[in-house]
């Protein structure tokens, strides 16, 4: 089958990779080129540059407007297949495909639509998530599923290790799910948008500790938002990035305020009080420092014992 495809960053590049194995990839449409890094020098996307190293002819419209619609449509691709392109395409774009139009999602559908699955479902505590191929539809992520595969957490998955999971994973089930389609063996059914939940893009400012929360809570804002945007905290007015921190399980009883640093364990770190139960860190890194593990950066910091971090 024929396939054109759709998307940018470093996710969606071994769905490009399998599609272009199983597959006839006709054209692959990603974002434009943009400044990256302190000199803002222009830096290809992934996406473009695993095309171009597989020789397959890559589109970079600001606009998907009608001399590229009509350009696309030239090539005579049966299906769309989009992983993490980041917008929404119109109608028109999509009835050029006889197949429609697939897209991958780290989610079980309907739950989590939108730009951060991964990480809300690590943050909310979920015993599993998963990922589903859906079919593209003009509403966000709210087309039938043909595909769905559930995954049950371990307890210690970040959101950098089920990004990379799931990208393998869902490429996988993306290149099948094409094949079905062409066989004439394909199942589908509609979601409910009754149980629909949504989750959105996640800013710098989302990685801020509040040392009320549960050490649980701020265990999962952790992993979730690894590696970025990362979770911090203020120790006075230096910005203080927490790196690797564990629920600290020995009965510890404290009337400290919340966020207080109330001693250290020597198996498992520096101990702060949150608002239910304690947090150990084990790695930390303060402002323009480079990050320590624990006994280094008590002794570097002799008042960090008994301070009460939050700003």
């Amino acid at each position: 089958m024929k396939v054109f495809f759709a998307g940018t960053p470093g996710i969606a590049v071994p769905a490009l990779e399998r599609l272009h194995r199983d597959h006839e990839i006709v054209g692959v449409l990603t974002n434009p080129d943009r400044g990256c890094g302190r000199g803002r020098e222009i830096a290809c996307c992934p996406i473009k540059l695993e095309a171009d190293d597989l020789g397959i002819k890559t589109f970079q419209p600001e606009v998907l407007d009608k001399a590229f619609i009509d350009e696309v449509k030239a090539l005579g691709a049966d299906i769309l297949a989009v992983v993490a392109f980041g917008k929404i395409f119109k109608k028109d774009f999509i009835d050029i495909f006889p197949q429609g139009g697939l897209n991958v999602h780290p989610s079980l559908l309907p739950k989590y639509r939108g730009a951060s699955p991964i990480q809300s479902a690590l943050l909310s505590g979920d015993a599993e998530s998963g990922v589903s191929i859906q079919r593209l539809a003009l509403k966000m992520d709210s087309g039938a599923i043909l595909r769905q595969e559930r995954y049950t957490y371990k307890g210690d998955e970040t959101g950098e290790s089920l990004t990379s999971y799931f990208a393998l994973r869902g490429a996988e089930l993306l290149s099948e799910t094409i094949t079905k389609i062409e066989n004439g063996t394909s199942e589908e059914w509609e979601q409910n948008p009754d149980e629909a939940t949504y989750c959105s893009y996640i800013n710098k400012s989302d990685g801020e500790i509040d040392w009320n929360e549960s050490a649980s809570a701020i265990e999962r804002r952790l992993r979730a938002f690894t590696p970025w945007p990362g979770i911090f905290t203020y120790f006075g007015e230096r910005k203080l990035n927490i790196i690797h921190a564990t629920v600290y399980n020995s009965e510890t009883e404290s009337t400290a305020p919340a966020g207080t640093v109330i001693g250290s364990d020597k198996k498992d770190g520096i101990l702060i009080q949150t608002g239910d139960g304690v947090l150990s860190a084990q790695k930390l890194q303060l402002q323009s420092k480079k990050a320590l593990d624990w006994k280094s950066f008590m002794n570097g910091v002799k008042d960090f014992k008994g301070a009460i971090l939050g700003g």
